[in-house]
């Protein structure tokens, strides 16, 4: 059952990471008008894939597996403000998560999720490097329950340090994230599990026209 488990697994793993890269050679060849050169800019859009693996960190749920991919689409709202080394642009997205999979020790479920609101704090740099944090959340849906005897139906919340590599016509992200998934008592065992994930993104930021 074990080497099932992790040949699954690493399947799926691979082709994730070629639809990713895929994704991001089309993306490669629609970037170009957008005005990509520069980071976040007030009345600007932030449009991004990104995919995300971890696992567990509590109790029975530390060998359970997380793989994510899905699509982001932010609105920087405010021009800089803060003192010093916080001042930053406040920004707000979405993420569409059509791949959602929790590989669990005794099956794989398989579902997607979407997150409603994202909150982005863009640190205003002046660099080719910056610095975000970021908290959001959503629901998720599977094909069968996750942790196993709970909930198909369960809630996500979810924080992250990262930075933004400036590149010129595509931008890279990388983040690191706190994930809590739970079904908010929906169903009678709620254990929810706790999973530390490396987030890597691949976009552009979007410029308003003056």
């Amino acid at each position: 059952m074990g080497n099932v488990f992790r040949s699954r697994k690493k399947s799926f793993v691979k082709a994730i990471g070629w639809l990713f890269l895929v994704c991001g050679f089309l993306l490669s060849g629609f970037v170009s008008p957008a005005r990509a050169q520069d980071g976040p800019e007030t009345d600007g859009n932030e449009i991004e894939i990104w995919t995300t693996g971890g696992h567990g960190t509590n109790g029975s749920t530390q060998h359970t597996g997380v793989w994510t991919a899905g699509f982001r689409y932010g609105w920087v709202i405010t021009a800089p403000h803060g003192p010093g080394l916080l001042r930053g642009r406040f920004e707000y997205a979405v993420d569409a998560v059509p791949v959602f999979v929790v590989f669990q020790p005794t099956n794989t479920a398989y579902g997607a999720a979407v997150n409603p609101f994202t909150l982005i704090w863009d640190f205003d740099t002046h660099g080719r490097v910056v610095p975000y944090i970021d908290l959001g959340g959503g629901v998720l849906l599977t094909n069968t329950q996750a942790p196993v005897g709970t909930s198909r139906i369960n809630f996500t919340t979810a924080g992250a340090v990262g930075l933004h590599f400036l590149t010129g016509k595509m931008n890279w992200t990388a983040d690191v994230r706190f994930m809590h998934i739970s079904n908010a008592g929906l169903a009678a065992l709620n254990p929810g599990f706790n999973t530390v994930q490396l987030r890597l993104g691949l976009g552009w930021f979007t410029h308003p026209h003056h």
